[in-house]
């Protein structure tokens, strides 16, 4: 009898062993349904106009912020030639920071021009009610590409020369930055 008792155990853990693996197999195969349900979604369906309609406030939002930097734009470049005109006092090095200024007082007019047929887009704001709320979809789509044409039209014709501009204000800074005194201990 106590012959027969390791052999059970050893029986027990076998049957225990291959219960669990046939429990890991699969009784019945799965596939992927076909192609059965033809039905296209509505067109108009709410969660796209919301998406719509973010995409419109956020058009806006860029909109306006670039129109508060066109208004403060003379005052900016009045201010930053001063600084430089102080920088010349001392008898730094102002000529790559002067060019930028130049450039981007250079590009204004035209990128304003570029900026200005938005205002008219807003204020028509076809296929929006006041609130911004989609009213017609297909024209709402359109006015968001007008607007968000208007947007890249304006980026284009400042050609890059506002972040000239600040890597040159960046280059001098580095170039110019004062002794620093010791720390003490």
């Amino acid at each position: 009898m106590s012959k027969l008792i390791p052999f059970f155990k050893k029986f027990a853990l076998a049957v225990l062993v291959l219960a669990i693996g046939l429990a890991a197999i699969p009784a019945v195969s799965a596939s992927a349904a076909g192609l059965q349900d033809q039905t296209t979604p509505p067109a108009n369906q709410p969660a796209d106009n919301a998406r719509v309609e973010q995409v419109w406030a956020r058009a806006q939002s860029v909109y306006q912020r670039q129109t508060d930097r066109f208004t403060k734009a003379d005052a900016f470049i009045v201010r930053a030639q001063s600084l430089i005109d102080k920088a010349n006092q001392k008898g730094w090095d102002t000529s790559a920071v002067q060019a930028a200024l130049n450039a981007l007082a250079a590009v204004i007019p035209a990128a304003q021009a570029a900026h200005d047929p938005g205002a008219a887009i807003i204020a028509s704001h076809n296929g929006f009610d006041a609130n911004g709320k989609v009213t017609d979809r297909a024209a709402a789509v359109e006015t968001v590409k007008a607007l968000a044409q208007v947007l890249k039209d304006t980026r284009t014709a400042m050609d890059g020369t506002g972040m000239a501009l600040r890597e040159a204000v960046r280059a001098f800074r580095d170039a110019h930055q004062p002794a620093q005194a010791p720390t003490a201990p």
